[in-house]
């Protein structure tokens, strides 16, 4: 098969020639129809991830058919493990891998994701466990449905499992445009909330209030949190993927007994946190991960039941990689870059 193979740190993807994936007991074999990237590869690429190993096939989105499977699968009908069937099924793919027993957090050891350490998305076959395979919602097409499964799973145990926004609250989303921001826009507001939202770029806001946010700030602009309280008054959910500086003015926007919720940190970790905010106004921060296989079902369940779609930024054939990988690099993307692989 060919894959999207990175060499070595800093090295562009290169379309080539790999061998095929087996299936084991309890894999399948997935052909993948469509992939999308997510910051994660890029990290990936240049080296600044834990457990790096070369040459890596990255990807952790992805959506396709499965082909075959592993002897300990049946493709009639469930065999003694209990697996159904899926050769034959159109699916999408769940990249937290070895989640773990315990709904509340992942597995303080065997848990990891798609796409490192093992080979991921972006190449013709992928080799994942059958039980995080998950019928493809029917409304999507090919790349739209490549695009949910690590932004998505990321934003709905965010707002839905842990911050459990509610209809009318006010929901600030910061630095929306990126995947997971925008999954979170869109969970947000079919649940009713009245969302706002951050970017660095003007462009982004007009789209994001064409999806249904109620108001937006340029963080780039002096003055934006106080604009943000002008605009809201306080938030009962705050969802943030940034921390660093921002964090204090996050948690003096948050209204009292409010949600702060933090699913990663681009810009770095916070430094001299006012913690008399967070017990004064009695806020709960929380933290997310990925998110578990009952998670993933009901996001699934959720997309389709409300009609919605990943927003692509972009389509790029396999062949034009690393032009993806330069797209997600500028950081202008509004929505997620999808490879055709089929």
């Amino acid at each position: 098969m060919k894959a999207l193979v990175i060499a070595e740190k800093n090295a562009p993807p290169v379309w080539r020639t790999v061998a095929d994936p087996v299936a084991g007991p309890g894999e399948a074999i997935v052909r993948v129809y469509a992939a999308a990237l997510n910051h994660r590869d890029v990290w990936i690429q240049r080296g600044q991830y834990a457990g790096l190993r070369w040459p890596i096939v990255v990807g952790s989105d992805g959506a396709g058919v499965v082909v075959s499977s592993g002897e300990s699968v049946s493709s009639g009908t469930a065999d003694s493990s209990g697996a159904a069937t899926w050769v034959g099924k159109e699916v999408i793919i769940n990249p937290s891998i070895g989640w773990g027993d315990h709904e509340g957090y992942q597995a303080p050891a065997g848990f990891n994701v798609l796409g490192l350490p093992d080979d991921g998305t972006l190449a013709e076959y992928v080799r994942v466990p059958v039980a995080n395979l998950v019928e493809k919602p029917a409304h999507l097409s090919w790349e739209e449905a490549a695009g949910l499964p690590l932004a998505g799973i990321t934003a709905f145990r965010s707002v839905v499992v842990r911050a459990r926004v509610q209809a009318g609250e006010r929901v600030l989303i910061t630095g929306v445009g990126g995947g997971v921001a925008l999954f979170a826009l869109q969970f947000a507001v079919a649940l009713g909330a009245k969302v706002y939202v951050s970017s660095g770029s003007g462009v982004k806001l007009d789209k994001a209030m064409a999806m249904g946010a109620s108001g937006g700030v340029n963080y780039r602009n002096p003055g934006w949190a106080q604009s943000l309280r002008q605009l809201a008054g306080g938030f009962d959910v705050i969802i943030d993927g940034t921390a660093g500086p921002s964090v204090n003015d996050l948690l003096d926007l948050a209204a009292p007994g409010g949600r702060v919720v933090f699913y990663g940190a681009t810009l770095g970790n916070a430094s001299d946190v006012l913690v008399r905010r967070i017990f004064w106004k009695q806020l709960n921060v929380l933290g997310s991960t990925m998110g578990s296989p009952a998670d993933f079902a009901a996001m699934t369940t959720f997309v389709s039941s409300h009609g919605l779609r990943p927003v692509v930024d972009s389509v790029f054939s396999a062949e034009d990689g690393a032009a993806a990988f330069a797209r997600m690099e500028e950081g202008q993307q509004f929505g997620k870059i999808v490879i055709k692989i089929r």
